[in-house]
């Protein structure tokens, strides 16, 4: 026999500090009761946030606290103003009480959160149970609008709806004990976690706050990856774009695989199997031929040309190895001392087809040519996610890589592979590469200045979610850098919203072909030398990701400058300065 721990009715007569005080006296007599005769109930964490432009949802939203904390639960209230979208994806369940304001608007402050929300690259909810209590008034056309829209919002971001959403008039008593009543009854209960829903399937009552076990970690590599399903592609250049670059998510739920803000991730592309076609008939192979596989005994040839070697790039090793086969004279000639800078020009836009056009019938032997073959090695590609904001996801950022040269089209092997040869729900091999060096301040509160153009945002986009979600409040400033505002502002929308709600302090950016002369990112560093000084002053962190080459460099420079110049330091101090700030590990660079 069980028994339930009872609890006074609304319409007691009692104030409501009286009857919270009596419903916690009832609870603590019952929790002490002989263990055979009460039943266990589970005591759920569940967000109760309310977006009130009068105060009644406010008000609601306490009187539904204290309900579930004389029933057990760990409730967290917060108004929608100022909350964040990212801290509503780490919950495991929430009940919402939404006001609708003016013509079908959300109330004051709550925009921001709304706009944020809707944003086109906002991560999926999958982990999220909720039920929304829209609060309105007939006499209005848009009668609980805003409740209406932010329950569908959340289902189609995947969110596992505990109930339809209800709608209220302005008297509300009846409505909200019967949806109240519904909310503790799903939370009391004992049924199973609910299943994981994909953003496209409806979204039905499910239990709230239970979730899956999280899965113990394990250690994925490029020798035994992860087969992650992807969930998301989207171009963030638009079409008009003179660039391509994609957005690429994978799912990573329940299989052990952990990251942390600032990690890259490894992917295992495919060649392009219209050029391991053409390779083959090149060398009058059917592609069956058994050759030595890279991982252990044998593969057929075609397997290995499209998974295993690398065929779009030539190196010195390859030339040297054909030329010596077939006796090719002119390579021959390349590859005398007195002839480096010939050679680097020969083999910087050419692959192994240009081999086999330009220098036919070298190879009877498919054993032979694999051997000559590089690896096909895995491209690394910084994660732009937050684990913290993004679970059981990894995203990527990927500049796709296509230029013409000696009368044919050509691509970078994996960013093709994504553009070209990857759809929804393919598998792709993945691990990850941690980058211990590139981190997160270990202080919450210490400032960080961010230089990213280009995917070198990557980064930090995951560390400003990641930041976001776990609460730290520093200062956080970026520098980013592209071609043109109007098509190649990447990540825009979750950008201008971080600043808009303050937490992007700063948001410089360079749009190089928007101006008469190119402005880069480390042109803004020097227009913004007393703030960047000042802040540096104040403990700041410095992070730079990108280009190897330029940027980066220009960046140290400009970094020595603005300590010459700000600090009144010779520029042999100044130098000192920047050298000093890597000591202190205030100063990291993820350049390629």
């Amino acid at each position: 026999m069980t028994t339930a721990i009872p609890c006074l009715p609304e319409n007691a007569p009692f104030t409501p500090e009286q009857r919270a005080w009596l419903n916690g006296l009832l609870a603590g007599m019952f929790s002490n009761a002989p263990q055979a005769a009460v039943e266990a109930k589970p005591s759920r964490r569940v967000a109760v946030l309310y977006a009130s432009q009068s105060g009644t949802g406010e008000g609601l939203a306490r009187k539904l606290v204290k309900e579930l904390k004389a029933q057990g639960h760990t409730p967290a209230l917060s108004t929608l103003a100022g909350y964040s979208p990212a801290a509503l994806a780490a919950e495991s369940c929430a009940l919402i009480l939404a006001s609708t304001y003016g013509e079908g608007e959300a109330p004051d402050g709550v925009e921001p959160f709304y706009e944020q929300l809707c944003s086109e690259h906002f991560p999926y909810m999958e982990k999220l149970s909720y039920a929304v209590l829209a609060l309105g008034d007939k006499h209005y056309e848009q009668f609980c609008k805003f409740g209406r829209d932010l329950d569908a919002r959340l289902a189609a971001l995947g969110a596992n709806r505990l109930a339809d959403c209800v709608m209220c008039d302005v008297d509300v008593d009846e409505p909200f004990a019967q949806w109240k009543a519904a909310m503790i009854a799903r939370l009391n209960d004992h049924s199973p976690p609910p299943s994981r829903k994909a953003a496209s399937v409806p979204a039905h009552a499910t239990d709230a706050a239970a979730s899956s076990e999280t899965p113990p970690a394990k250690a994925f590599t490029r020798d035994d990856p992860l087969l992650a399903s992807v969930i998301d592609k989207r171009l963030l250049t638009l079409a008009q774009s003179t660039k391509s670059t994609l957005h690429v998510a994978f799912s990573i739920e329940g299989t052990g695989l952990r990251y942390e803000a600032g990690d890259a991730c490894g992917v295992i592309p495919t060649n392009d199997l219209n050029l391991v076609a053409e390779i083959l008939q090149k060398l009058r192979f059917n592609g069956n031929e058994r050759v030595t596989s890279v991982k252990a005994g044998t593969t057929t040839l075609y397997d290995a040309l499209a998974h295993e070697r690398q065929i779009t790039r030539l190196n010195r090793k390859m030339v040297q190895g054909y030329a010596a086969r077939g006796s090719c004279a002119p390579l021959l000639g390349l590859l005398q001392a007195e002839h480096q800078a010939s050679l680097d020009a020969y083999i910087y836009d050419r692959g192994l087809i240009d081999l086999l056009i330009e220098y036919p019938g070298v190879f009877d032997d498919p054993n032979e040519l694999v051997a000559l073959l590089p690896k096909l090695t895995p491209r690394l590609y910084s994660i732009s996610s937050s684990p913290a904001a993004h679970a059981g996801q990894i995203h990527a950022t990927v500049a796709v890589v296509r230029f013409t040269s000696h009368n044919r089209d050509r691509g970078g092997v994996c960013s093709t592979f994504f553009a070209d040869r990857t759809s929804l729900a393919d598998r792709l091999p993945i691990y990850i590469q941690p980058n211990k060096k590139f981190k997160l301040p270990a202080n919450p509160d210490a400032p960080m200045i961010m230089i990213g153009p280009g995917t070198g945002i990557a980064p930090f986009r995951g560390f400003l979610h990641e930041r976001r979600a776990l609460g730290h409040k520093g200062k956080n400033w970026l520098f980013f850098g592209e071609r043109s505002s109007a098509t190649d502002y990447l990540y825009r929308e979750e950008l201008e919203s971080m600043q808009a709600d303050g937490h992007l302090t700063r948001l410089d950016t360079a749009f190089s072909r928007d101006n008469s002369h190119k402005v880069y990112v480390q042109d803004r560093m020097m227009e913004q030398a007393p703030q960047l000084w000042s802040w540096l002053q104040d403990g700041a962190y410095v992070y730079v990701c990108g280009d190897a080459s330029r940027m980066a460099k220009d960046v140290n420079r400009f970094l020595s400058r603005i300590a010459e110049e700000q600090g009144t330091m010779s520029p042999e101090a100044a130098e000192e300065y920047v050298g000093a700030l890597k000591d202190q590990h205030r100063y990291h660079r993820d350049v390629y």
